[in-house]
Formats: structure tokens, sequence, C-alpha cells
């Protein structure tokens, strides 16, 4: 299968669903199938009763291929509504990432170091490694990895982009 690397902003898009088996498989199929890539997806239930669910997609792309995206997703049944938290303006991102670091030596003084910059926890050591629990923009992971890449990093997990929109109003 060819996978689209058109050059393009990037976006995130929050999917409001019916909160059901195969939605999220469906919506995913939709890139697939179009060759568009997903670079990071959440879901969660938004609502007291779980019949409601916000999937939250980023993904890159020109602004036709972005309209025809939501377009597309807006004629899914199950989909509520489609919003573009990137053209609507200003908007929150989070992500959490768990960073497993070595940690002997001066390069266990550095990763400390550097983690007290970047606010990153340790939740777990022993005397040759270290897990590292940060919390940022996803800007902020990634350079937080990239200067862990030269002290010692093993493995990476991550949660994946969490956003909404700023101000009193709902996206």
């Amino acid at each position: 299968m060819h996978i689209r690397t058109e050059k393009g902003e990037r976006h995130t898009l929050s999917v409001l669903v019916d909160n059901e088996a195969g939605i999220l498989a469906r919506i995913a199929g939709l890139f697939s199938a179009r060759g568009y890539n997903i670079e990071s997806l959440t879901v969660a239930d938004v609502t007291e009763d779980e019949t409601i669910s916000r999937i939250t997609i980023v993904t890159k792309g020109a602004p036709g291929v972005i309209e025809q995206i939501i377009a597309q997703l807006d004629r899914l049944v199950p989909v509520h509504k489609v919003t573009d938290l990137t053209a609507q303006g200003p908007h929150v991102e989070r992500e959490l990432a768990l960073v497993k670091v070595r940690g002997t030596g001066d390069h266990r003084i550095e990763a400390l170091r550097l983690a007290e910059v970047y606010r990153a926890r340790v939740i777990d050591a022993t005397t040759s490694s270290f897990v590292f629990e940060v919390t940022g923009g996803p800007e902020k992971i990634d350079k937080f990895l990239e200067l862990m890449r030269e002290v010692g990093l093993i493995e990476v997990a991550r949660t994946g982009v969490a956003a909404i929109v700023r101000g009193r109003d709902a996206a």
C-alpha cells in the first residue's frame, strides 16, 4: 500500500462519536484506505453515562486533504461532530511519555539533570536505569527524547495527544 507523503500542516482533529464497538476501526480504516497517516490517536469516554467518546487524531496534510478527511469523518453514522482544533484557533495539547534510560556514572547524573530541566519525574529507579514520566506538548516530549538518546535511551511509551480548545466554549 502506498502511504501519501504530502507536505502539509499538522492538524489536531476532535471527533465526538457514539461509544460503540467498531467505530475506532472504521475511522482508522477511513484513513488507511485513502493512504493518510495518523500521527497520534487517543480515545476516551467523555460523558457520565459512557455513551459518547472523543477521538483525538493528529494528522498532516494540505488544506484540501484535511477538508476531505473532515468531510469523510462527518459522513460516518456514529460521528456526532468533527472539529479541526488547529483551524479553530488556540487550543491546549498535552501528552504523557514513560521513558526508560540507562543510568550509571556520569550518564546517571546527566539523565537526572535533564529530567529536572524538563520537569520529568522519576517513577522507577534501579542501580542501572531510570523510568521517567514526562508530560507536555509533543514538541517538549520529542526534545526530551532527543536528549535522552545521547544519555542512553532504552525504551519509550507515549500516550498520544489529548487536546481541548481554549476559552469557555466547547469544541
